[in-house]
C-alpha cells in the first residue's frame, strides 16, 4: 500500500512502495557509475600516450588538457541537463544521456587512438557521461522524503567510483588485451543500461514537471543564495576529487618516479575511499546536519594538502595524507548535496544540482592545468597542493559563517519557534 509524504515546502514525496525506492536508486546508481567509467576513459591512458610517443611528443600540460577536456564539459553541461531533468524527469534523461555517450567511446575507440587531436574532439563529446550526475540527484531526491535524502543521494554519488573501474581496467586492458578493447566493453555497457533504463525507470509518484522556459528556470535557480554558495562548496570538495581522480596518475608517475600501471592502482584507492565515504559523508548529515560534517571535511582537506606540498615520503606520510583528502573529498560531496536538499524547492533540485555539479566539475577542470603549468615552470607540485590547503581553509570559513546561516534560515522556516509562527 503506498503512502506519500510531504516535505517541508508542501510538495508531496514518494515514499511509496520501499522495494521501488531501492530499485530505482540501484538503477540510477549504477547508471552515474557506467557514464562514469566513461568519463574517465582517457586519464589513465594519459601518461601512457606520453611514454609511448603514440601520440607525438607530448608535454605535462598537453597530458592535463588531454584528460580535462571531458571534465569541462561534463561539467558545463550538468547545467542545461539538470534544468532539463526537472522538465522531462530522469525516466528520459538517463537513457537519453548514456546512449549519447556511446558515440564518443566507439568514435575515440575506432578512429582517435593515433591523433592527439581527434583525442580531444572525442573527449569533448565524451563528456557528455558526466552530466548524468545532474539527472541523477533530482531523480533519486524525489523518490525519497527529506530525513533520508543525504544518505540516498550520498548512496547514488558513490557512483563517482565508476572512474575507480576506469583506473583499474583501461591501462590494462588496453595493453595486454587491445586498444580498441576498454572502448568497446564501455560502450557496450552503456548500451545494455540505456536500454534496460528505458524499460524499468519511473518517475517517482507525483513529480510535477518544472514549468517555464529554460533560460527563466537557470536564471532563477542561480539567483538562490545556496546556489552560489553549494557551488563553492562542491568545487573543493568533488572538484578536489576529480582533480585527483584524472591527475593522480600522472603526478604520482612524476614525482614518486613510479610505473604508469602502479600509479593507476594508487589512484583507484584513492577514489575507492572518496567513493565509501560519500554515503556516509551524506548520512552522517542527516544525522547532525550537513555543516558540521563539511566544516570537519574541509579541516582534514586543509591538513592533508599542507602535508602533500612537502612531498614526503609516499611511505607512509605521503599515502596517509592522500587518502585522508580522499576520505574528506568523498564525505564533503555527500554532505554538499544533503545541504542542497535540505535547503532547495524540490521543483529546482534539477537546476540547482546542475549548478553546483558544473562548479564541481569546473573545480575538477582548473587544477589539473595549473598542476602541469606550475611543474613545466618549477619541478614541482608543491605550489599547486599549497593553494589547495589554502583554498579549503577558505571554504571552511564560508561554511562555517555564511553557509551556516542560510542552513539555520531554512530549518527556521520549516520549523518555526511558537513566537515565529504567532
Amino acid at each position: 500500500m503506498s503512502r506519500l509524504g510531504v516535505d517541508g515546502s508542501g510538495s508531496r514525496v514518494g515514499t511509496s512502495a520501499p522495494t521501488s525506492q531501492w530499485l530505482m536508486l540501484g538503477l540510477a546508481t549504477v547508471g552515474f557509475a557506467l557514464n562514469f567509467w566513461a568519463w574517465a576513459l582517457l586519464s589513465p591512458l594519459g601518461p601512457l600516450f606520453r611514454t609511448e610517443g603514440t601520440l607525438g611528443r607530448l608535454t605535462e600540460s598537453d597530458v592535463a588538457l588531454l584528460v580535462a577536456v571531458p571534465v569541462l564539459v561534463g561539467s558545463l553541461g550538468r547545467i542545461p541537463i539538470g534544468a532539463l531533468t526537472d522538465r522531462f524527469g530522469g525516466r528520459l534523461m538517463f537513457p537519453l544521456v548514456s546512449a549519447a555517450t556511446v558515440v564518443p567511446i566507439l568514435f575515440i575507440g575506432f578512429f582517435a587512438l593515433d591523433s592527439y587531436a581527434a583525442l580531444l574532439v572525442g573527449g569533448f563529446f565524451l563528456g557528455i557521461g558526466g552530466t548524468t550526475f545532474a539527472v541523477g540527484v533530482p531523480f533519486v531526491n524525489a523518490w525519497f522524503p527529506p530525513e533520508r535524502r543525504g544518505l540516498a543521494v550520498g548512496i547514488f554519488g558513490a557512483g563517482m567510483g565508476g572512474t575507480a573501474i576506469s583506473a583499474l581496467t583501461t591501462v590494462k586492458l588496453y595493453s595486454n588485451v587491445g586498444h580498441r578493447i576498454p572502448f568497446l566493453i564501455t560502450a557496450a555497457a552503456l548500451a545494455v543500461y540505456a536500454v534496460v533504463a528505458w524499460l524499468v525507470l519511473r518517475d517517482a509518484p507525483g513529480r510535477k514537471p518544472a514549468q517555464g522556459s529554460l533560460v527563466s528556470r537557470l536564471v532563477a535557480n542561480a539567483r538562490l543564495p545556496i546556489s552560489w554558495q553549494a557551488c563553492i562548496l562542491y568545487a573543493v570538495a568533488f572538484g578536489g576529487y576529480v582533480a585527483f581522480s584524472v591527475y593522480l596518475p600522472s603526478y604520482l608517475k612524476t614525482a614518486y618516479d613510479l610505473s604508469a600501471a602502479d600509479a593507476a592502482n594508487r589512484m583507484a584507492g584513492f577514489v575507492v575511499v572518496a567513493v565509501l565515504l560519500r554515503p556516509i559523508g551524506g548520512w552522517l548529515s542527516d544525522k547532525f546536519g550537513p555543516v558540521p560534517v563539511l566544516a570537519c571535511c574541509y579541516a582534514v582537506i586543509v591538513a592533508g594538502a599542507a602535508v602533500a606540498a612537502t612531498t614526503p615520503l609516499l611511505e607512509h606520510v605521503g599515502t596517509v595524507a592522500f587518502l585522508s583528502m580522499a576520505a574528506a573529498l568523498g564525505g564533503g560531496s555527500g554532505a554538499t548535496f544533503a545541504l542542497v536538499a535540505k535547503v532547495t524547492d524540490p521543483a529546482r533540485v534539477g537546476g540547482v544540482t546542475g549548478l553546483v555539479g558544473a562548479a564541481g566539475g569546473l573545480g575538477g577542470f582548473v587544477p589539473p592545468l595549473i598542476m602541469g603549468y606550475v611543474y613545466g615552470r618549477t619541478d614541482s607540485y608543491g605550489i599547486g597542493l599549497a593553494l589547495l590547503s589554502i583554498t579549503a581553509a577558505l571554504t571552511l570559513v564560508l561554511t562555517v559563517t555564511i553557509v551556516r546561516r542560510t542552513a539555520n534560515q531554512k530549518t527556521r522556516k520549516a520549523h518555526p519557534t511558537s513566537e515565529e509562527a504567532a
